[in-house]
Protein backbone atom coordinates (compact mmCIF):
# COMPACT_ATOMS: atom_id res chain seq x y z
CA UNK A 1 0.00 0.00 0.00
CA UNK A 2 1.29 3.44 -0.94
CA UNK A 3 2.31 5.53 2.07
CA UNK A 4 0.48 8.85 2.21
CA UNK A 5 2.80 11.86 2.44
CA UNK A 6 2.49 14.23 5.43
CA UNK A 7 1.18 17.75 4.97
CA UNK A 8 4.08 20.02 4.04
CA UNK A 9 4.88 23.65 3.35
CA UNK A 10 7.32 25.17 0.86
CA UNK A 11 10.03 27.62 1.92
CA UNK A 12 11.22 29.28 -1.27
CA UNK A 13 14.47 30.91 -0.08
CA UNK A 14 17.48 30.01 -2.30
CA UNK A 15 19.68 27.17 -1.07
CA UNK A 16 22.64 28.42 0.92
CA UNK A 17 21.00 31.73 1.86
CA UNK A 18 20.67 32.89 5.47
CA UNK A 19 16.88 32.49 5.28
CA UNK A 20 17.27 28.95 3.90
CA UNK A 21 19.52 28.07 6.84
CA UNK A 22 16.98 29.50 9.29
CA UNK A 23 14.13 27.61 7.59
CA UNK A 24 16.07 24.40 8.29
CA UNK A 25 16.94 25.19 11.91
CA UNK A 26 15.67 22.47 14.24
CA UNK A 27 14.38 20.39 11.31
CA UNK A 28 15.70 16.89 10.60
CA UNK A 29 16.76 17.40 6.98
CA UNK A 30 17.05 14.95 4.11
CA UNK A 31 20.83 15.08 3.91
CA UNK A 32 20.90 13.83 7.52
CA UNK A 33 18.18 11.17 7.27
CA UNK A 34 20.88 8.50 7.04
CA UNK A 35 21.94 9.28 10.61
CA UNK A 36 18.58 8.08 11.91
CA UNK A 37 18.94 4.64 10.31
CA UNK A 38 22.70 4.19 10.68
CA UNK A 39 22.84 3.15 14.32
CA UNK A 40 25.54 1.23 16.16
CA UNK A 41 25.96 -2.34 14.91
CA UNK A 42 24.55 -3.81 18.12
CA UNK A 43 21.53 -1.49 17.87
CA UNK A 44 22.22 -0.05 21.31
CA UNK A 45 22.17 3.56 20.23
CA UNK A 46 23.28 6.23 17.79
CA UNK A 47 26.72 6.92 16.41
CA UNK A 48 28.65 9.98 17.58
CA UNK A 49 27.74 12.01 14.48
CA UNK A 50 24.03 11.35 15.04
CA UNK A 51 24.23 12.29 18.73
CA UNK A 52 25.97 15.56 17.90
CA UNK A 53 23.34 16.36 15.26
CA UNK A 54 20.48 15.56 17.68
CA UNK A 55 21.97 17.93 20.26
CA UNK A 56 22.25 20.68 17.67
CA UNK A 57 18.60 20.20 16.66
CA UNK A 58 17.45 20.24 20.28
CA UNK A 59 19.16 23.57 20.94
CA UNK A 60 17.88 25.07 17.69
CA UNK A 61 14.31 24.10 18.60
CA UNK A 62 14.67 25.93 21.91
CA UNK A 63 16.36 28.95 20.35
CA UNK A 64 13.92 29.07 17.44
CA UNK A 65 16.76 29.59 14.99
CA UNK A 66 20.33 28.66 14.18
CA UNK A 67 22.65 27.55 16.96
CA UNK A 68 25.42 29.40 15.16
CA UNK A 69 23.96 32.41 13.36
CA UNK A 70 27.27 33.29 11.72
CA UNK A 71 26.88 33.28 7.96
CA UNK A 72 29.26 30.69 6.60
CA UNK A 73 29.64 28.28 3.71
CA UNK A 74 32.08 25.40 3.49
CA UNK A 75 34.18 25.02 0.36
CA UNK A 76 32.34 21.86 -0.71
CA UNK A 77 28.87 23.28 -0.02
CA UNK A 78 29.78 26.47 -1.85
CA UNK A 79 31.02 24.51 -4.85
CA UNK A 80 27.85 22.42 -4.90
CA UNK A 81 25.60 25.49 -4.83
CA UNK A 82 27.61 27.18 -7.57
CA UNK A 83 27.39 24.12 -9.84
CA UNK A 84 23.78 23.19 -9.14
CA UNK A 85 22.32 25.37 -11.90
CA UNK A 86 24.79 23.89 -14.39
CA UNK A 87 23.81 20.39 -13.26
CA UNK A 88 20.13 21.24 -13.66
CA UNK A 89 20.71 22.53 -17.20
CA UNK A 90 22.74 19.46 -18.15
CA UNK A 91 20.00 17.25 -16.70
CA UNK A 92 17.32 18.97 -18.77
CA UNK A 93 19.41 18.44 -21.92
CA UNK A 94 20.07 14.78 -21.11
CA UNK A 95 16.56 13.78 -20.02
CA UNK A 96 14.59 16.16 -22.25
CA UNK A 97 12.62 17.59 -19.34
CA UNK A 98 12.13 20.77 -17.36
CA UNK A 99 13.50 20.72 -13.81
CA UNK A 100 11.86 23.19 -11.44
CA UNK A 101 13.73 24.53 -8.42
CA UNK A 102 11.90 23.49 -5.30
CA UNK A 103 13.38 25.28 -2.27
CA UNK A 104 13.00 23.69 1.18
CA UNK A 105 9.99 21.46 1.81
CA UNK A 106 9.15 20.74 5.45
CA UNK A 107 6.32 19.25 7.47
CA UNK A 108 3.97 21.70 9.17
CA UNK A 109 5.24 20.64 12.59
CA UNK A 110 8.80 21.51 11.42
CA UNK A 111 10.07 18.06 12.31
CA UNK A 112 11.26 16.81 8.91
CA UNK A 113 12.26 18.46 5.65
CA UNK A 114 14.16 18.17 2.39
CA UNK A 115 15.94 20.58 0.09
CA UNK A 116 14.86 19.14 -3.24
CA UNK A 117 17.26 20.21 -5.97
CA UNK A 118 14.47 19.86 -8.50
CA UNK A 119 10.93 18.67 -9.19
CA UNK A 120 10.11 17.09 -12.54
CA UNK A 121 6.58 16.90 -13.92
CA UNK A 122 3.99 15.74 -11.41
CA UNK A 123 5.71 12.60 -10.18
CA UNK A 124 9.49 13.00 -10.21
CA UNK A 125 12.36 14.89 -8.65
CA UNK A 126 16.12 15.28 -8.72
CA UNK A 127 19.11 15.37 -6.41
CA UNK A 128 22.53 16.53 -7.59
CA UNK A 129 25.87 15.86 -5.97
CA UNK A 130 29.17 17.40 -7.05
CA UNK A 131 31.53 14.92 -5.45
CA UNK A 132 35.28 15.38 -5.72
CA UNK A 133 36.14 12.20 -3.81
CA UNK A 134 37.57 9.75 -6.37
CA UNK A 135 35.97 6.67 -4.78
CA UNK A 136 32.50 8.21 -4.81
CA UNK A 137 32.85 9.51 -8.38
CA UNK A 138 33.93 6.12 -9.75
CA UNK A 139 31.36 4.14 -7.78
CA UNK A 140 28.61 6.30 -9.26
CA UNK A 141 29.69 6.70 -12.90
CA UNK A 142 31.19 3.22 -13.36
CA UNK A 143 29.26 0.97 -10.98
CA UNK A 144 25.99 2.93 -10.82
CA UNK A 145 25.84 2.90 -7.02
CA UNK A 146 23.44 5.29 -5.33
CA UNK A 147 23.58 4.05 -1.73
CA UNK A 148 25.03 7.36 -0.59
CA UNK A 149 21.70 9.09 -1.25
CA UNK A 150 19.19 6.30 -0.56
CA UNK A 151 17.80 7.73 2.69
CA UNK A 152 17.76 11.28 1.31
CA UNK A 153 16.03 10.38 -1.96
CA UNK A 154 13.51 7.91 -0.50
CA UNK A 155 12.79 10.47 2.22
CA UNK A 156 12.18 13.07 -0.47
CA UNK A 157 9.67 10.77 -2.15
CA UNK A 158 7.97 10.20 1.20
CA UNK A 159 7.57 13.93 1.87
CA UNK A 160 6.52 14.82 -1.68
CA UNK A 161 4.48 11.72 -2.49
CA UNK A 162 6.40 11.29 -5.76
CA UNK A 163 7.25 7.99 -7.44
CA UNK A 164 10.75 8.40 -8.86
CA UNK A 165 13.88 10.49 -8.44
CA UNK A 166 16.93 11.17 -10.58
CA UNK A 167 20.24 11.15 -8.72
CA UNK A 168 22.80 13.07 -10.74
CA UNK A 169 26.54 13.24 -10.19
CA UNK A 170 27.89 16.38 -11.84
CA UNK A 171 31.56 17.12 -12.45
CA UNK A 172 32.33 19.63 -15.24
CA UNK A 173 35.87 18.29 -15.59
CA UNK A 174 34.48 15.04 -17.03
CA UNK A 175 32.70 16.79 -19.89
CA UNK A 176 35.65 15.98 -22.18
CA UNK A 177 34.55 12.31 -22.09
CA UNK A 178 30.85 13.09 -22.07
CA UNK A 179 30.37 12.15 -18.39
CA UNK A 180 30.01 15.55 -16.77
CA UNK A 181 26.56 14.40 -15.64
CA UNK A 182 25.79 10.80 -14.70
CA UNK A 183 22.15 10.10 -13.78
CA UNK A 184 20.82 7.12 -11.86
CA UNK A 185 17.06 6.59 -11.81
CA UNK A 186 15.67 5.58 -8.42
CA UNK A 187 12.14 4.27 -7.96
CA UNK A 188 10.02 4.64 -4.86
CA UNK A 189 10.49 1.83 -2.33
CA UNK A 190 7.46 1.61 -0.03
CA UNK A 191 9.06 -0.88 2.37
CA UNK A 192 12.15 1.30 2.79
CA UNK A 193 10.07 4.46 3.21
CA UNK A 194 7.97 2.79 5.89
CA UNK A 195 11.08 1.76 7.82
CA UNK A 196 12.71 5.16 7.31
CA UNK A 197 9.64 6.98 8.54
CA UNK A 198 9.57 4.84 11.69
CA UNK A 199 13.26 5.46 12.40
CA UNK A 200 12.88 9.21 11.80
CA UNK A 201 10.07 9.39 14.37
CA UNK A 202 12.25 7.52 16.87
CA UNK A 203 15.13 9.90 16.17
CA UNK A 204 12.82 12.89 16.59
CA UNK A 205 11.75 11.52 19.99
CA UNK A 206 15.43 11.31 20.89
CA UNK A 207 15.90 14.96 19.91
CA UNK A 208 12.88 15.93 22.01
CA UNK A 209 14.26 14.05 25.01
CA UNK A 210 17.48 16.06 24.77
CA UNK A 211 15.42 19.23 24.47
CA UNK A 212 13.54 18.37 27.67
CA UNK A 213 16.81 17.65 29.49
CA UNK A 214 17.96 21.15 28.57
CA UNK A 215 14.68 22.76 29.60
CA UNK A 216 14.70 20.89 32.93
CA UNK A 217 18.28 21.83 33.73
CA UNK A 218 19.07 24.41 36.43
CA UNK A 219 21.95 26.69 37.18
CA UNK A 220 24.05 25.20 39.99
CA UNK A 221 24.45 27.49 43.04
CA UNK A 222 27.67 29.47 43.07
CA UNK A 223 30.16 29.08 45.89
CA UNK A 224 31.85 32.44 45.37
CA UNK A 225 31.46 35.07 46.63
CA UNK A 226 30.42 33.66 50.01
CA UNK A 227 29.06 36.98 51.37
CA UNK A 228 26.93 39.69 49.88
CA UNK A 229 29.13 42.44 51.28
CA UNK A 230 29.97 45.12 48.72
CA UNK A 231 33.38 44.69 47.24
CA UNK A 232 35.94 47.06 48.70
CA UNK A 233 37.77 49.29 46.35
CA UNK A 234 41.55 49.01 46.50
CA UNK A 235 43.25 51.85 48.32
CA UNK A 236 44.80 54.38 45.98
CA UNK A 237 47.40 56.65 47.44
CA UNK A 238 47.05 60.22 46.25
CA UNK A 239 49.94 61.43 44.22
CA UNK A 240 51.91 64.05 46.13
CA UNK A 241 53.09 66.87 43.93
CA UNK A 242 56.15 68.83 45.13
Amino acid sequence: MRIKPPITELCAAPQGSVQWLNDRAGVITGSKFHLAVNKLKDGSGYRAEAIKYARQLALERIIGGLLDDTEYKTAHAGRGNDLENDARTAHEDLAGCIVFEAGFIRTLDRKFGISADGLIGTDGGSEYKCFTDADKVIEVIVNGLSDVVTAQVQGAMWLTGRSWWHFGLYHPGLKKIGRDLSVIEIERDEAYIDELRTELVIFDNYVESIKQDILNSHQAPLKYPMHEEPAQQPLIEEEIVF
